[in-house]
């Protein structure tokens, strides 16, 4: 099946050269317009990629330049459409302003047919290249996700997945350790989501967030009357998980006295409002959350341990960003398409040096501060591309205590590069080889040496 030919307004008002454009580009598919309804009907119904545009078209009733309208009015209606202008006077002046508008390029009359023709076809091609990173961007991360949601190369993140969709069809409580900003509201729910309890509900609540004297209430619900302000009967969230999944994170900051009600609910399945005492049976699994070290507390009494074991069935370390390299690239890029596409399309990508500053910094906020930084980056950037300044990252600092053998800080380093490297290429072999000044056969040396493989 025969391709369809790529399309080219010609805006002109002049007949003669009408006639010789439209013969000039046999392998395109030309339409012609003679003013500025005629031409911005047409970019409505046919969306050309490429226009050229006469900006000596009769001027507008009120006197303002005709031309110069249609090229204002094609920008703001198709904003990556390539539009070529071209006037046989006040060229110098005609170019510049055209330019500033949005313009892809000049020419002068009169038209030279051969020079014009390579730069439509130049044209088009950069509108074709940049259609298809558009694409590319909308699908960053897709290749790297895993648990549905997750974006991750990192094999000490893809453990984590595996685990957790190993556990995710049994009734096991599972816990989840790691710094704050790290996903563990994100792996909780992807569990839930991988498990046979989907069809149920996820809620999550943050213990840490409530009040002492409200908690008890939000876990277990009230009856009418209860206290003061307890005006109705209010399932808490177990009830509300019923079937499906409760999360809660940070679990250390229950307090000592609601921890024992918890463990008899944990032992039992079944719960009591406040202010009731009838038992409710409960169906809800649990998986919790904590960035505290929970055994010094249990030895410090602030914490049970029978409710830490009772919790931690399972119990899953999630590595921080500095300890997944490469991630912090992959995920960058999936957060500027997404806030880009939200806030401010003009933002295309990030240059070279916010790239390198990304892969030096340590992240001590893990996602959370890497998804601020480029949140707010994408709405104050003032190009199409991100820089380091914008994202405001001095640089990263490196480890004060360098391994002393050469072999392992030479595989250390080997290891390091290799991942970001294969990140900032999204996993393709030949452009990571690039990056790294290395061949192919080579490369896939290391990536089986160093265990690497994707």
């Amino acid at each position: 099946m025969t391709e369809p030919k790529p399309k080219l307004l010609i805006v002109e008002d002049d007949a003669g050269l009408q006639a010789q454009l439209k013969w000039a580009y046999p392998d395109f598919e030309v339409i012609q317009a003679t003013d500025r309804a005629g031409a911005l009907a047409a970019l409505r119904s046919e969306e050309p990629p490429v226009v050229t545009l006469d900006l000596g078209l009769p001027p507008d009733p009120d006197g303002t330049s005709e031309g110069f309208a249609v090229l204002d009015e094609i920008m703001a209606l198709k904003p990556d459409t390539k539009v070529i202008v071209a006037s046989g006077h006040g060229a110098r002046e005609s170019a510049l302003q055209a330019i500033a508008r949005g313009a892809y390029d000049f020419y002068q009359k009169p038209v030279d047919i051969e020079t014009l023709g390579l730069i439509v076809r130049r044209a088009l091609q950069l509108h074709q290249i940049e259609a298809a990173n558009r694409k590319l961007a909308e699908k960053v991360g897709e290749d790297h996700r895993v648990l549905g949601r997750l974006i991750t190369a990192a094999p000490e993140m893809v453990k984590v997945a595996r685990t957790i969709e190993r556990v995710a069809n049994t009734n096991v409580s599972v816990m989840l350790l790691g710094a704050s900003g790290t996903g563990k509201e994100l792996l909780a729910r992807g569990l839930h989501e991988a498990s046979d309890r989907r069809g149920g509900a996820f809620v999550a609540i943050n213990c840490a967030a409530i009040p002492e004297n409200l908690l008890e209430s939000e876990l277990f619900g009230h009856e009418k009357g209860a206290f003061t302000g307890a005006v109705k009967t209010t399932e808490g969230k177990i009830e509300l998980a019923a079937g499906g999944t409760l999360f809660l994170d940070e679990v250390g900051d229950i307090p000592l006295p609601l921890q024992v009600k918890l463990l008899r609910f944990l032992q039992e399945r079944v719960i009591e409002r406040i202010g009731s005492r009838k038992s409710i049976a409960v169906d809800t699994r649990i998986v919790c959350a904590t960035h505290q070290n929970l055994e010094a507390m249990i030895a410090e009494r602030r914490f049970r341990e029978d409710l830490f074991y009772r919790l931690a069935e399972i119990v899953v370390k999630i590595p921080s960003l500095a300890e997944r390299p490469g991630d912090a690239a992959l995920l960058a890029k999936a957060f500027l398409a997404r806030f880009a596409r939200e806030m401010n399309p003009a933002v295309k990508g990030f240059a070279p040096d916010a790239l390198a500053a990304i892969d030096a910094w340590p992240w001590p906020g893990n996602v959370r501060e890497l998804e601020n930084r480029v949140k707010r980056a994408v709405i104050m950037a003032d190009g199409k591309l991100i820089a380091a300044e914008d994202l405001d990252l001095a640089g990263g600092t490196e480890d004060d205590t360098q391994a002393l053998n050469l072999k392992s800080a030479r595989e250390a380093a080997d290891r390091k590069v290799i991942r970001h490297a294969l990140a900032r290429s999204e996993g393709n072999i030949s452009n990571t080889a690039k990056l790294l000044g290395i061949s192919r056969p080579t490369l896939y040396d290391l990536l089986k040496q160093y265990d690497l493989q994707t």
